[in-house]
């Protein structure tokens, strides 16, 4: 369904976010410098525009006339082995929405029963009047009975009234969100199985080196350009992308790659030498703070992670994660004269989380950690930043237990956390600043 210069609200509501480096979602705005690469808005284009010539090798018959050349090649190689392996497992989402949605909907609402001008709750609609507004990718990954799993990533679902996957063939199947995770940026969605002939692998991100191939498989700009692949390497690893996402957090410890990601490539697969799936794709910087265009700088959601929490997802249709009970801030946003006379730290701490805050009744609190403390190590792993212990928290569940290291007043001293409650409970903590981040 084509639609002039429409972008949903989700986009709007999202643009300018990633404050720490100005960011435009989806929608082929890039008016920031992180966009996510999926949750395109259609625009009605289609790739049957293009008439750039095209050239073959000839040679000429008896006649004179030219004649293409009766030359076969069969290329092979471990790029199109591991391309065939998956490519039949990866899929376009529709991201359905109401034209009251849209600030402008060209006026298809009114000819298919939707806006005629009497302003109906959304909520009430029965699907009939429901519009493509954007697209993304996805991976099936799972076939259960009459029932197949599409992981994607939650930006494309978001504030969706419907879906619709395209199958590799072009099929189109209805889509049911079973959970989203805005954290991780997450969703899960099954389809029924009768159509999927194919689902995809996951390999162990964990075991990924820097410089190894890596393939990207998506739906840049819309189910138009369906099942695209590029080609790259894994850039690095490791790599803390936090945004906001209606309010909530998103901390994403991504691998990073120079293989093309663009609006529309979200929730598709990164994908390994072997066909296996690696990472979920879901971020692109295209400018730096200093306004310095950039390319080649993708991110993608590791598949360890990923395959953690989509067992969640199906099984509760969300994440339940741990709750520690602080309010933090980066050691390194505290001054240098701060950390000597205040936090008394020995000038070898450079790198750490401050508490800011510690809740009444949590499991920080009963463990004995104060305001002011310096969190340095979780189990035994150096941590530098909020994101790394976030990351080394929400790995554990709710009955574990978790050994922190922070200095106070200059000496270093370790205590075993029983995470004994889930964030909800912090749900009522209202005592935090505006910077502060609270797990």
């Amino acid at each position: 369904m084509q639609k002039k210069d429409v972008t949903p609200d989700s986009d709007k509501k999202q643009n300018g976010l990633f404050k720490k480096f100005g960011i435009g979602l989806a929608g082929g705005l890039l008016g920031g410098a992180l966009v996510f690469g999926g949750a395109y808005a259609i625009m009605g284009q289609s790739p049957s525009s293009s008439n750039s010539p095209t050239t073959t090798n000839s040679v000429k018959d008896n006649k004179g006339d030219t004649k293409v050349t009766n030359v076969n090649l069969d290329v092979t190689s471990d790029v199109t082995k591991a391309v065939d392996k998956v490519k039949d497992s990866v899929v376009s989402v529709i991201n359905l929405q109401s034209p009251t949605q849209n600030a402008d909907d060209g006026g298809l609402g009114s000819i298919f029963g939707g806006n005629d001008g009497n302003q109906e709750d959304s909520s009430k609609s029965d699907g009939s009047d429901l519009q493509a507004a954007s697209e993304g990718s996805g991976v099936i990954y799972k076939k259960d009975g009459k029932t197949a799993y599409v992981v994607t990533n939650n930006h494309v679902v978001d504030q969706a009234k419907g879906l619709e996957v395209i199958l590799h063939d072009g099929t189109k199947v209805q889509g049911e969100l079973v959970g989203t995770d805005s954290y991780t940026d997450l969703a899960v969605i099954k389809i029924s199985s009768d159509k999927v002939d194919s689902i995809a692998e996951f390999g162990n991100s964990d075991k990924l080196k820097i410089g190894e191939p890596a393939l990207a498989i998506g739906s840049p700009l819309g189910s138009a350009y369906a099942n695209s692949v590029t080609q790259g390497i894994i850039s690095s690893l490791n790599r803390n992308i936090q945004n906001e996402n209606n309010g909530q957090a998103i901390n994403i410890n991504a691998i990073q790659t120079d293989a093309a990601i663009n609006p529309g490539n979200s929730g598709g697969p990164l994908v390994n030498i072997e066909g296996q799936v690696i990472g979920i794709n879901s971020v692109k910087i295209v400018q730096a703070q200093s306004q310095v265009n950039v390319e080649g700088m993708g991110f993608a959601i590791p598949s360890n992670d990923v395959v953690n929490i989509i067992n969640q997802l199906e099984k509760d249709g969300k994440v339940t994660r741990p709750a520690l009970g602080i309010s933090m801030e980066e050691l390194t946003n505290v001054s240098t004269q701060q950390r000597k006379e205040i936090l008394k730290l020995p000038e070898s701490v450079q790198m750490g989380v401050l508490v800011r805050t510690v809740q009444t009744a949590t499991p920080a609190d009963k463990a004995g950690l104060e305001k002011y403390d310096v969190i340095t190590k979780i189990d035994g792993e150096d941590i530098s930043s909020v994101t790394d212990l976030q990351s080394a928290l929400y790995k554990k569940k709710v009955g574990d237990k978790m050994k922190i290291t922070f200095y106070r007043d200059g000496k270093e001293q370790s205590v075993d956390v029983d995470l004994t409650i889930d964030q909800s409970a912090l749900k009522q903590n209202s005592s935090n600043s505006n910077n502060s981040q609270n797990p």
